[in-house]
């Protein structure tokens, strides 16, 4: 009885209790764990993996939008499960009736991530949709006990993932898209006071209370500011339940200074003072998205080499799998995680527990021709590439595109001619000897435009620059000869030419230990143009092989090292990046 009193009281208690500011979060140290991690399981699994459904680079957890904003083809397949004449809510309540979870076995999800070589997971027990994937209180018919699976998924998988010596973690949206107290992204966002405290506090306490994660991933939270959820509050009274092994992230709305950094689908970001993790799919979606291309999929090379260097720029990886309605993770996927343990089972020294090493990557750069007909428009510069998702073999950020063309195929008529530039990042625009720059931080609603006067009847040469930093790429130019009243494209015959740098390795360093990722197979012998010189008693070796190897350094500290001796059986054994272990004990 004592129990459950103590329960309720850290239920109902009011947060003010526990108040602390930013700077007294910030003053507690980050647990080491995380830090040394370096990989985690990201694990979307609700009701929009029944209909499992987005354009090919969309998100398919954001399905319950979708039908807010009326989307086409989010539209059409719902009208498979619903009426879709009924209010958003009322459509998707139905879902429940066809998520059976009915070969789900959280062991063998468990075991699976396990063997992928991560060190903890972090299930989404509760998307911007509100279904819950546990037994609510908040929520007493909208979860996964009450309705579809009609199991606890939360307690399941967490006790199965904790069986196996792994650390548990939740996400959590922070507002809702289908909650009466405040519908997110249509309520007014100052209305949500209510809500959160009615709602959102109690229902994050319960989650908390029963299950004490390690790890809090919060989401959502852009339209809000942190002391409208709360924020610090809430980190404050977390941290005091679950002890000095939790950690949450940093999207807990606007002002929130606390947590680990989440970049989601880009390059590595380099932070050695914040811990970091970038969170992504192994395709373009989170939720399970049948309509997504295979091209979207890393390969195991892409994935373990891109691994490789957020642990080298001092960050780590919380890599999403995606399961299909009926439990099962999609074989595809399976095969990516196992491919990854495997390289880890052999290589794991130079990641877990790892630091930065200076300089932590060398670089090659790399240019390729991008015609007109490999372009997703053909005769006009206007795309959208989401989260990143650019032309095959370039990198999904830090890229430069380039492209020259002539007007056509009918010249410009004689007038003032009004031209926008609207996109992301940097845009160089020049038009004869006229040229516009374009910064999306320094304009609003990501849009320029400038007043030319063209002498006409003669064809214009038009080159484009563009450079791209991070998460979106996206570029539009159009014109206007009517004083701004209707806008075109551009047209013109383009050339394009992308370049950037190529990542050919990339260093990690432990103790005394220096280790070098290589990204292409080496040879009879691999050159490294600078290391500090090292003792005549270093030892190095490649991982996965036995015995030492031969090296020699020049005084100007180029390293030479000798891999004739090498096994073939042994050496042929190793891929997608082979590491080379510096003793210098």
């Amino acid at each position: 009885m004592k129990r459950i009193a103590a329960y309720l009281l850290t239920l109902t208690l009011p947060l003010a209790v526990f108040c602390q500011s930013w700077d007294s979060l910030n003053s507690r140290p980050y647990p080491e764990w995380f830090g040394n991690a370096k990989l985690g399981i990201f694990v979307h699994w609700g009701l929009y993996s029944v209909p499992a459904y987005a354009s090919p680079e969309g998100y398919a957890e954001w399905f319950y939008r979708g039908l807010m904003v009326k989307d086409s083809g989010r539209c059409r397949v719902m009208s498979q499960y619903a009426d879709t004449t009924l209010p958003v809510f009322d459509q998707y309540k139905e879902l429940p009736k066809y998520w059976h979870a009915e070969r789900w076995n959280p062991a063998d999800w468990a075991g699976l991530f396990k063997q992928s070589g991560a060190k903890y997971v972090v299930l989404v027990t509760k998307h911007h949709d509100g279904y819950c994937l546990w037994d609510s209180p908040q929520q007493p018919e909208w979860n996964s006990v009450a309705s579809g699976p009609r199991r606890n998924i939360v307690e399941e998988l967490t006790d199965a993932v904790r069986k196996e010596g792994l650390l548990m973690g939740f996400y959590y949206s922070l507002p809702e898209w289908s909650n009466p107290r405040h519908v997110w992204m249509h309520d007014p966002d100052s209305a949500i006071g209510d809500y959160v405290e009615n709602y959102m506090v109690p229902q994050f306490k319960d989650l908390v209370t029963r299950y004490k994660p390690e790890l809090i991933f919060a989401d959502g939270d852009w339209q809000n500011t942190a002391e409208q959820f709360r924020s610090a509050e809430l980190i404050d009274w977390y941290y005091r339940t679950v002890g000095p092994s939790a950690i949450v992230n940093n999207r807990w709305g606007q002002g929130s200074r606390h947590g680990y950094k989440t970049p989601e689908y880009s390059s590595a970001i380099f932070d050695t003072l914040t811990p970091w993790a970038e969170c992504r799919g192994i395709g373009r979606s989170f939720g399970y998205n049948s309509n997504e291309n295979l091209d979207n999929y890393l390969t195991p090379t892409q994935l373990i080499q891109h691994f490789c260097e957020l642990v080298a720029s001092g960050g780590g990886l919380t890599l999403n799998v995606g399961p299909m309605a009926d439990g099962t993770i999609p074989q595809l996927q399976q095969e990516r995680l196992l491919e990854l343990g495997r390289w880890l089972q052999v290589n794991g020294e130079a990641i877990y527990g790892t630091k930065p090493w200076t300089p932590h990557s060398s670089l090659q750069s790399k240019s390729t021709e991008r015609t007109k007909a490999e372009l997703p428009h053909t005769t006009t510069i206007d795309f959208d590439w989401v989260r990143n998702a650019p032309l095959n073999g370039m990198p999904v950020d830090n890229f430069e595109i380039r492209w020259e063309g002539i007007t056509g195929p009918v010249p410009p008529k004689e007038g003032d001619y009004i031209i926008r530039v609207e996109g992301d990042d940097e845009v160089w625009l020049t038009i004869g000897k006229d040229t516009l720059y374009y910064n999306h931080n320094w304009v609003e609603n990501n849009r320029c435009q400038a007043t030319l006067h063209l002498d006409g009847n003669q064809m214009l040469l038009i080159g484009v620059k563009y450079r791209e930093k991070d998460l979106e790429s996206k570029v539009r130019i159009t014109w206007s000869s009517d004083g701004g009243k209707t806008f075109t494209p551009i047209y013109a015959d383009w050339h394009g030419v992308a370049s950037w740098e190529r990542t050919l390795r990339c260093f990690t360093q432990k103790d005394n230990d220096l280790y070098v990722i290589e990204f292409e197979r080496p040879g009879q012998e691999l050159v490294i143009n600078y290391i500090p010189h090292l003792k005549k008693s270093t030892q190095i070796s490649l991982l996965g092989t036995t015995g030492t190897l031969k090296w020699k350094q020049t005084k100007k500290g180029t390293l030479a090292i000798d891999l004739s001796t090498i096994k073939p059986e042994e050496f042929n054994a190793l891929d997608h990046a082979w590491v080379f272990k510096v003793s210098n004990h």
